[in-house]
């Protein structure tokens, strides 16, 4: 103990003193203020006398700061985009020429999205449901609700609907490669048994298009049969699939025959694909397609995806390919069309802040599809978007991880994009 100092223990009791007082003052002020900070006041003074939990008064003006932040910031923002409702239509725009489409998800018919597909486009696509892996997840139990929902929207603001795709490499469930044993196709190595396979693939194939165009058939009439069935680079100029390694070139034959049986005379049944702007998945695919439309494969055009990007490739390029099938007899449909803000493998990433050079640059390109298109409408019987806003778009980590990119014509906001402009402009033209 220092010299002149109290004892310890006097100390602490006259701290402890001091510090009730302290606490009954202050009580007594909180119950005769009435203000807000006095309110506030009793919960901390609780909590420091351990209650561990928060008072309903302080619950109370929590919650009203709660309400006023969100009532300010509605004013600012609203918490769901708003459609332009003072702007042209683009279905309207080329009423004349062709319809204009867009590949859709279930719960993009409703919300603000929906209001702009409403407003711009008179023809849907699904983007995945209508895939075999989202219909026929297992063997024989088929799953409709989803792409059902699209339906129901296409028909009650009356839009004409596509189908895509009954036949892909990709977004196929894995039993239909494997035997009744549950082995993989692509390992057998018996030639009789390999054979076994490639009927039991082939059945199961039809009984695959049966049910699903059966299911669909009333309220669609342009089918994508098979999607992607050319590569040049692959043996043969065709896509080594498991389709084709079990089955060559009759997987393709028998989805168009049992898809034509199945949806009448009447609907329209395509081949589906991308690049086709390029010589050599142009002119294979040509050889493809005359050699089945000689053994009278049933196939009635093609469908030219049309992912771009702001440099690559012309639209001329496209034109050319058109007018190369159209000499077959065949329809011509720009079934996915998108415009990437990159070059295909370019690992930049705008985020938000895309420069000006770079959306007028995507206006220019869009401007010339579009008047490519109008100019040819006698080739061009429909163009598909794959999305209608940038908020949503395969093209988001693909090519690249991690990049964001905007490749339609309305940006993440639903707003219309100089691009959007660009192609009203061209329908004037």
């Amino acid at each position: 103990m220092r010299q002149g100092g109290r004892p310890k223990a006097a100390r602490s009791g006259a701290a402890l003193l001091a510090a009730v007082l302290l606490l009954l003052a202050l009580g007594c002020s909180a119950r005769n203020a009435g203000e807000p900070d006095a309110a506030a006041s009793g919960p901390v003074m609780e909590e420091e006398a351990g209650s561990g939990g928060q008072t309903r008064e302080n619950a109370d003006a929590e919650s009203d700061a709660a309400a006023a932040e969100e009532e300010a910031a509605a004013k600012v923002e609203p918490t769901e985009p708003a459609v332009q409702t003072d702007i042209p239509s683009l279905a309207e725009a080329y009423a004349d020429d062709f319809p204009i489409g867009a590949a859709i998800t279930p719960e993009q018919t409703e919300g603000p999205m929906a209001e702009l597909l409403k407003k711009h486009v008179n023809m849907l696509v699904a983007e995945n449901v209508m895939k075999p892996m989202l219909l026929q997840p297992t063997e024989g139990q088929f799953r409709f609700g989803q792409a059902d929902r699209i339906v129901e929207f296409a028909r009650e603001n009356g839009m004409q609907l596509r189908f895509h795709t009954l036949v892909w490499h990709q977004q196929t469930p894995a039993w239909f490669f494997h035997d009744r044993e549950g082995k993989r196709m692509t390992d057998e190595t018996d030639p009789a048994k390999r054979e076994e396979n490639k009927k039991l693939l082939l059945e199961r194939l039809e009984n695959h298009i049966r049910v699903v165009v059966e299911h669909f058939k009333d309220d669609i009439q342009s089918w994508d049969v098979v999607n992607e069935v050319v590569e040049p680079s692959d043996p043969g100029g065709l896509r080594n699939s498991e389709w084709y390694q079990i089955a060559g070139i009759d997987y393709i034959e028998t989805a168009f025959r049992a898809a034509r049986e199945a949806a009448g005379p009447d609907a329209k049944l395509y081949i589906n694909d991308y690049n086709t702007n390029e010589p050599a998945k142009r002119d294979r695919l040509y050889e493809l397609v005359k050699e089945l439309l000689d053994r009278g494969v049933p196939i009635d055009g093609v469908g030219h995806q049309t992912h771009v990007n702001v440099d690559w490739p012309s639209a001329d390029s496209l034109i050319e390919s058109m007018r190369k099938f159209a000499g077959l007899g065949l329809d011509n449909i720009v079934t996915e069309m998108d415009m990437s803000i990159y070059a295909y493998n370019n690992r930049s990433d705008y985020g938000d802040d895309i420069p000006e050079a770079v959306i007028q640059k995507q206006a220019d390109r869009y401007r010339e599809f579009f008047e490519a298109f109008r100019d040819n409408r006698d080739l061009v019987s429909a163009v598909v978007f794959w999305g209608i806003a940038d908020s949503h778009t395969w093209l988001h980590d693909f090519p690249v991880q991690g990049r964001t990119d905007a490749p339609l014509l309305f940006d993440r906001q639903l707003q219309a994009k100089p691009a959007f402009w660009a192609a009203i402009e061209a329908a004037k033209s």
